[in-house]
């Protein structure tokens, strides 16, 4: 999906079809580090699944090769633990999907550029935010 393939309002939207809501503040994701897992041709990892951290999918990520719980205080990351939200990469969240170790997901702020990877049946099935 390119930038151009969002709507003529410039708002991009959740896998819902909604306008895509906040992930997480603290600490403060996305790729853009704005809050929201909104991306652009930029973002070649993709960072547009909102997912809830849990020690099993740390875990998995740091065997993967991606340590998201380890403090980086010169990147001004300060590592993630369990319960906080987060912009994964579509590609990383089906990974760990497929391993059975996916995270939780918050549909209403998860990018629908996320569908060119992962389902959206797979990403309902781990929603946080549906009735």
């Amino acid at each position: 999906m390119n930038l151009r393939d969002f709507p003529g309002d410039g708002v991009q939207r959740n896998v819902l079809g909604g306008p895509l809501g906040t992930c997480g503040e603290r600490p403060l994701t996305g790729f853009f580090r704005d809050g929201c897992c909104n991306t652009s041709d930029d973002d070649l990892g993709r960072h547009t699944v909102c997912a809830v951290m849990t020690a099993e999918f740390l875990e998995f990520s740091k065997i993967a090769g991606n340590d998201l719980s380890t403090p980086r205080p010169e990147f001004g990351f300060p590592g993630l633990q369990p319960g906080d939200r987060w912009c994964l990469c579509a590609a990383r969240w089906r990974e760990a999907w497929e391993a059975g170790a996916a995270p939780r997901v918050v549909l209403n702020a998860t990018n629908e550029a996320s569908l060119d990877l992962v389902s959206l049946e797979a990403l309902k099935a781990l929603a946080i935010d549906l009735n």
